[in-house]
């Protein structure tokens, strides 16, 4: 492990972006496989002998296991799959290499370079305005990627595996307003939490290595969103929001 970190820091130190590339658009591969090892073993048996290209139960028990939990950290994601593995031995995995190949090239297109140059500019941004570590200057960097990033990732990912998947702009834009506040809220839960970390301990220079870990999970946890259809719980949220607007509107 020491060699493959030296390897790492030296292919970072020597070509940065093109090092960021490579890995985010290899852990948001391994993701996506994780996903549908998620996603396969999650169906009911019954559900699945009548049709083997059924989308997961979409039930909110379901779906807080390997959504929230899995995004805590990667030991508990992997053991929810080897338990759901042993669970359903007799299942057959066949992995959507297609769909592998999609995913990671949104790694490899955007969450590499973007990502590398929004966490360079955004620490010289912060810094100027307010000492580094403190308080202030932790909350200003999770605040603006959380408001700015995180809904332009979401935006992005969701349209690109959309388009890229063969559907039509329409479509997109349905699938679009369907998982976006779901996703949004969900991860809200946790990812402000992760970069508190990241931004008060992390250098710079690794910053993105530590949320490319997280999109490991994270873009399990997306790809997996992006399977379930117009779950119910995503009809909830929904109609949650609804309410929320309404109720702002009459005051």
């Amino acid at each position: 492990m020491r060699r493959l970190w030296r390897w790492y820091q030296q292919c970072l130190a020597t070509h940065p972006v093109r090092t960021q590339v490579v890995s985010s658009g290899v852990l948001w591969a391994l993701g996506d496989i994780g996903a549908q090892s998620v996603t396969h073993y999650s169906v009911r048996p019954d559900r699945r002998a009548n049709n083997p290209e059924v989308a997961p139960v979409s039930h909110p028990r379901r779906f807080f296991p390997p959504a929230v939990l899995g995004r805590v950290g990667a030991k508990i994601c992997l053991l929810f799959l080897i338990l759901l593995c042993l669970q359903d031995k007799d299942k057959e995995l066949k992995i959507d290499w297609k769909r592998v190949g999609i995913t990671s090239s949104f790694g490899f297109a955007f969450v590499g370079p973007v990502g590398h140059y929004w966490y360079e500019y955004l620490d010289r941004f912060i810094r100027r305005r307010y000492q580094p570590n403190t308080f202030k200057f932790v909350a200003s960097k999770v605040a603006a990627d959380g408001f700015l990033f995180g809904p332009l990732d979401l935006v992005l990912f969701f349209s690109y595996v959309g388009l890229a998947s063969g559907r039509s702009v329409e479509q997109v834009k349905d699938d679009v307003k369907r998982d976006f506040i779901p996703a949004l809220a969900l991860g809200g839960l946790v990812w402000p939490a992760v970069q508190v970390a990241n931004f008060r301990f992390v250098p710079v220079r690794y910053q993105l290595l530590y949320v490319n870990f997280f999109c490991l999970l994270d873009s399990c946890f997306l790809s997996w969103i992006e399977q379930q259809g117009d779950a119910s719980w995503k009809q909830w949220f929904r109609r949650s929001v609804q309410k929320m607007e309404d109720q702002k509107s009459k005051v």
